[in-house]
């Protein structure tokens, strides 16, 4: 398929086995539309009394120890969905709907589910308890709980949190959602947040760019489309482009420079405190980011630094040949979040650097297949005619050494003449990048010798230059 062209169905008249797969097709679509709502509330498994509360912070965050040992699993489920509660004029609004069940104890009351937006940071909890009186005739009973009272926003990202009341530490259970979006059929009928105007796009793999089409009706206000990269927030990866409703329809270019899983692209209407639609066409595609490894040489450091946040785990593994199983070196382990550090590593060719995440995982072994130099020689023509001037650069001050060797047929090159070295204070520039330490001059006729090489000597290594 062209990458010009999105992805298309065409007009024929469908074959009578075809009007059978369109039947079940449309019966699944029907039976996947959004559970509906009368009224939000909360509700307990039969025979518990349940009393709830709704706030809007975090008033069960901090933890305390439990007078006896109590398990992570009395918190024995965390299910998640979206359900859509309808008015007649004003339209559907989403909720989270959270059904959640707890093995009573003696030393708990009953439960608390937080949700926090990942784009606002606003939190709403709702918390269940069961009175002492009917506590204790259902001690080690499960109770189950239903909530569906949070209202949450057109691809809203969510982080839920369920915890014990009161919340004993390490008794906790965690999940990431993202709630539909307009490109959900069900949703962009229904939600008054999906405006009239539809955008669509395809990805031009060729020019590297979004083409995007933004189309609507009369009376719509104008649009805004943007590329950003998916954080915390969602930061400009270029600037926003307003779209004009004068228009019927208008095609937008949005250049983009790599594919990046945290790459998006982002669409909202003019109007104050409009709800922004994303989708992030990359976000599967982890693999670019395991390339994210640079070696500190002067530290020893090996680091991965990602261009986009990613969840997952990171450690350390020995291969001990191409294709064999990597094993990790135990307490190697790290969450991958923002760049991670290991200080003081060999450079062994079979140590690798092995990526976790929910959807498969990958070895990297930064070591086997390319060189980490600590510093750099290069040779030039020399401020005078009949010298040679060889540089030593490296990312940090330095000492080094020069001599002149003879390449002998077995063993090393015999090395007869020392070059004494002149060292250059360090220029202020980017500490990034490789600075000129020291400098020294040869005779080009002894340098170009046959078999003479050029060894230098670093603080972290020898090598040796042949001319040619």
């Amino acid at each position: 398929m062209s990458p010009h062209i999105p992805h298309q169905l065409t007009g024929q008249m469908p074959a009578p086995w075809a009007v059978a797969v369109l039947a079940l097709a449309w019966g699944t679509f029907q039976s996947s539309a959004l559970p509906r709502m009368a009224e939000c509330g909360v509700s307990c498994s039969k025979g518990f009394i349940c009393k709830s509360r709704m706030n809007r912070n975090i008033a069960n965050s901090f933890c305390q120890a439990p007078p006896t040992p109590v398990s992570r699993s009395v918190l024995e489920a965390l299910t998640l969905s979206t359900a859509m509660k309808c008015a007649s004029r004003s339209g559907c609004s989403l909720h989270l709907r959270v059904h959640a069940s707890l093995r009573l104890l003696e030393s708990l009351r009953g439960l608390e589910v937080c949700s926090m937006s990942l784009d606002t940071q606003e939190t709403q909890c709702q918390s269940v308890w069961v009175p002492r009186a009917s506590r204790r005739q259902q001690v080690q009973q499960q109770l189950q709980v239903r909530f569906d009272c949070f209202e949450v926003g057109v691809a809203q990202r969510l982080h839920v949190t369920l915890t014990t009341v009161p919340h004993f530490c390490g008794v906790q259970l965690d999940q990431l959602y993202r709630v539909e979006d307009c490109s959900d059929e069900d949703v962009g009928r229904h939600v008054a947040d999906c405006s009239a105007r539809k955008l669509s796009y395809w990805v031009n793999r060729r020019r590297k760019a979004f083409e995007v089409q933004v189309s609507g009706t009369p009376g719509d206000t104008d649009y805004y489309v943007r590329l950003c990269l998916r954080g915390f927030t969602c930061e400009d990866a270029g600037p926003p482009v307003r779209v004009k409703a004068s228009r019927g329809s208008r095609n937008v270019s949005l250049p983009y420079s790599q594919e990046l899983p945290c790459l998006c692209l982002e669409g909202w209407s003019a109007t104050p405190d409009a709800v922004r639609s994303q989708v992030c066409p990359f976000e599967d595609d982890l693999e670019v980011l395991w390339d994210d490894v640079r070696y500190h040489p002067g530290s020893q450091a090996l680091s991965w630094e990602p261009a986009c946040p990613v969840n997952g785990h990171i450690s350390l593994c020995r291969r001990p040949w191409p294709g064999a199983p990597c094993h990790e070196l135990e307490h190697s382990a790290r969450e991958a979040q923002g760049t991670v550090r290991y200080p003081l590593v060999d450079t062994q060719p079979q140590l690798c650097l092995k990526f976790s995440s929910r959807l498969n995982f990958w070895v990297r072994c930064p070591f086997a297949g390319r060189r980490f130099p600590a510093w750099k020689m290069t040779v030039e023509p020399g401020p005078s005619q009949g010298l040679l001037r060889a540089a030593f650069l490296s990312p940090g001050p330095a000492r080094f050494q020069a001599r002149l060797c003879h390449r002998r047929a077995t063993g090393r090159p015999a090395c007869h003449r020392r070059l004494e070295t002149t060292p250059l204070l360090p220029a202020v520039s980017d500490p990034a990048e490789d600075t000129v330490s020291a400098v020294v001059d040869i005779p080009q006729d002894e340098a170009c010798a046959p078999d003479i090489c050029i060894q230098s000597l670093g603080v972290w290594g020898t090598g040796c230059w042949w001319p040619q």
